[in-house]
């Protein structure tokens, strides 16, 4: 029987663990025990370690004698991943890779280097008023090395920005931020898988995103509304980052801004699936590509990539907060026959600062984008 390491043991990983468990694969999960380790119950074996302990976890992994190794949905884990990925010869992405797709600082410098068009940037550990001497307000302040919104926010003065500056680095592990221009426009993500080098773009993303200051999330669609024009650019683009970041192997999940004029800004890419339901449900739903099955076997070294994946279908997933207090009738309602899978994970409804204020979603698939305000 072969052998899968999963590094993080929250819902997040929750598919991904199960997807192995049906391919009968004997799956070790690594993570801390914090009362929301939901996979604990469901791997084969757990270790209470955290996900940034990259040596000890080698070393049990060299122990059971691992095949494979991987997450998804979360960027915390893919330095680990890639070390000991690296260290045991198995499939992955290097260490550099790991660092140019999970440190903000890091891949604005990679974007610059590769002629990849990006926001004007700076990386700072404190505001300090002659760095932003070349700056117009407003100016986005983003911890160097968070995802899901965390400690995301808009500055439009100096007093604010220097706010920003202290919550982003407070919430940092590298105690680092990055401010750059703001880039007014809609958001999308680009789904992609790479083997061997080799890379193929599964499905573009639309994205609902809250009024800032915080840019929470609140809404997927797919495939994209946009144009076949706009579409190839995306392509273009995310092609190139992929490259520049020097991905192998796997999923990534790329973020992009389109300006109403039709120019395409990079956000930023996480070597891994994307969260919200996007890698685990809504790509499968959409094209019918099995991207859990792709990453296992990827991780294990037995894939085979495809010439191209289509849109088969529209799906999305909306969230529940107090912005989106209008999804409760349909959430509630037993008789939606577009809806795949619901839940309401509180009863109270916070304002949406960063992903982890979103009390429930709702999944759905249609042969058309469903609209619901």
């Amino acid at each position: 029987m072969k052998k899968i390491a999963i590094l993080g043991a929250s819902y997040l990983q929750l598919p991904l663990v199960q997807k192995a468990k049906e391919n009968g694969l004997e799956v070790h999960c690594f993570a801390w025990d914090d009362g929301k380790a939901v996979c604990k119950d469901i791997a084969d074996y757990f270790y209470d370690i955290s996900v940034l302990e990259k040596e000890i976890i080698l070393e049990e992994c060299k122990k059971i004698g691992i095949h494979g190794i991987l997450t998804i949905a979360t960027d915390i884990c893919i330095p680990s991943i890639a070390y000991i990925a690296s260290n045991l010869g198995l499939p992955g992405n290097s260490i550099e890779c790991s660092l140019l797709t999970t440190n903000k600082s890091l891949m604005r410098k990679c974007f610059k280097e590769n002629n990849i068009e990006s926001p004007q940037s700076v990386t700072v550990s404190e505001f300090n008023i002659t760095d932003f001497e070349s700056f117009t307000y407003p100016i986005i302040i983003k911890p160097s090395d968070r995802s899901g919104s965390l400690g995301v926010i808009k500055a439009t003065s100096p007093e604010e920005c220097k706010k920003a500056i202290e919550n982003a680095v407070h919430v940092s592990f590298s105690k680092t931020c990055v401010a750059e221009e703001f880039i007014k426009g809609k958001e999308v993500s680009i789904e992609t898988i790479s083997y061997k080098g080799k890379h193929l773009i599964i499905t573009i993303t639309d994205k609902e995103i809250t009024e800032e200051p915080y840019f929470v999330e609140l809404a997927h669609h797919q495939p994209s509304a946009f144009s076949e024009e706009i579409k190839n650019k995306i392509h273009e683009v995310s092609y190139h980052i992929l490259n520049a970041t020097k991905v192998e192997n796997g999923a990534s999940h790329i973020e992009l801004m389109i300006t109403e004029d039709g120019k395409v800004y990079p956000i930023e890419i996480g070597s891994r699936m994307g969260g919200d339901f996007i890698g685990s449900d809504l790509v499968q739903l959409s094209t019918g590509y099995d991207y859990l099955q792709a990453v296992l076997d990827i991780a294990l070294g037995q894939y085979i990539l495809p010439e191209s994946v289509q849109s088969i279908a529209y799906s999305g997933v909306y969230f529940l907060s107090e912005e989106t207090e209008f999804l409760l009738p349909v959430i509630n309602s037993d008789n939606v026959d577009y809806i795949v899978k619901k839940e309401i994970l509180s009863d109270i409804l916070k304002p949406a600062h960063s992903s982890n204020d979103r009390s429930g979603y709702l999944i759905y698939k249609s042969d058309h984008k469903i609209i619901l305000e």
